[in-house]
């Protein structure tokens, strides 16, 4: 059988190294196989089936153009160099936290915003826009240049946004609270009577012996103070269900909520989806709560817990882990967005 082959190196052709396989003729009825062309068509298969993500430049022609390839990442070239013409996008992966491909830049900057109404953060000579495409335009250059830092530390095997929680919450800002103001109001109002801080452990169980004096100690100081900020006495609560707190006090949270920036209610609304509570975000946000404090009453009974039964590697230090980065970010942001 292997005497009705032979093997021929088509010389002639245009890439010599390249052999090809041929069939011959006493074995018509096997169709021709050309090795080269099996060896294109695995690469373009290999192509299209990749994962890799596209961090376009806007203003770049569509046909005919050249485009620079670095692994995962492909930009494409603009036509001009002018810094106000061209841009990057981030993928929409870059919300999820997601590895987004290999560093493709040198250099950081910020620049002013074209309406000289806020800064923008510069990837080389292209500005950084949002995974929506619209300009991430930043309310202060603390802020700008904090993000501009999260962007050059990246190293060049790839671009880590789960270690860029200031870009994403300024995405958030930018293209959900701005679009959805009313509706994550609502959702956090709604949470509202289930709060962390409205709830009491019964005093008479043994699984949870210590926790209701601790959180006497730690958590009615901060109730004090929101009766004295917005003049209403929270009700606590042992219900597994919660209670229902007094209608004005949700009212004047509520006005709180409205009067916040995009920014500001970005931050608040990560920090309260991370805290399961509200109240403790505010203290923070006015003022009242430290980041460590705000981490030790949104832990309180768990770090009870652990003091008694003891701690989860691979669990619970990853889960205090995540709890810091979550309230520790979204308090430095808030502090960035606000003008002086």
């Amino acid at each position: 059988m292997a005497s009705r082959w032979r093997r021929t190196c088509a010389i002639g052709h245009s890439d010599p190294l390249r052999p090809h396989l041929h069939i011959s003729e006493s074995s018509a009825r096997i169709p021709c196989i050309s090795f080269a062309t099996a060896v294109e068509k695995s690469e373009s298969e290999t192509a299209c089936s990749s994962s890799s993500f596209t961090f376009s430049a806007d203003g770049a022609a569509e046909d005919g153009e050249k485009t620079q390839k670095d692994d995962n990442i492909y930009v494409k070239q603009p036509n001009f160099s002018s810094r106000d013409s061209s841009s990057v996008t981030m993928p929409m992966s870059f919300m999820t936290g997601s590895i987004v491909g290999k560093r493709f830049y040198n250099q950081v900057t910020t620049w002013k915003a074209d309406d000289d109404n806020g800064w923008t953060v510069m990837l080389d000579y292209r500005t950084l826009r949002s995974p929506s495409k619209r300009p991430l335009k930043l309310p202060t250059l603390s802020l700008a240049k904090a993000i501009a830092a999260e962007w050059e530390y990246q190293l060049n095997d790839g671009i880590r946004s789960f270690t860029m929680p200031l870009t994403k919450l300024a995405c958030t800002a930018l293209e959900r609270v701005s679009l959805t103001r009313v509706k994550i109001i609502e959702h956090l109002l709604k949470k509202f009577h289930q709060d962390l801080v409205f709830c009491r452990a019964p005093g008479d169980s043994d699984l949870t012996r210590g926790v209701l004096e601790r959180q006497v100690e730690k958590i009615d100081p901060l109730l004090n103070w929101v009766e004295f900020e917005f003049g209403f006495k929270p009700k606590v609560y042992s219900r597994f269900f919660g209670g229902k707190q007094e209608d004005g006090l949700v009212n004047a949270v509520e006005n709180l909520l409205k009067k916040t920036s995009d920014c500001e209610l970005a931050a608040l609304d990560g920090m309260a989806a991370a805290a399961h509570s509200l109240v403790i975000p505010i203290g923070i946000f006015r003022g009242r709560l430290q980041i460590e404090d705000a981490i030790e009453l949104i832990r309180l009974e768990e770090d009870l817990q652990v003091d008694r039964w003891g701690l989860v590697e691979g669990g619970h230090d990853i889960d205090i882990a995540d709890l810091k980065v979550q309230i520790s970010s979204a308090a430095v942001f808030l502090g960035l967005s606000r003008r002086s």
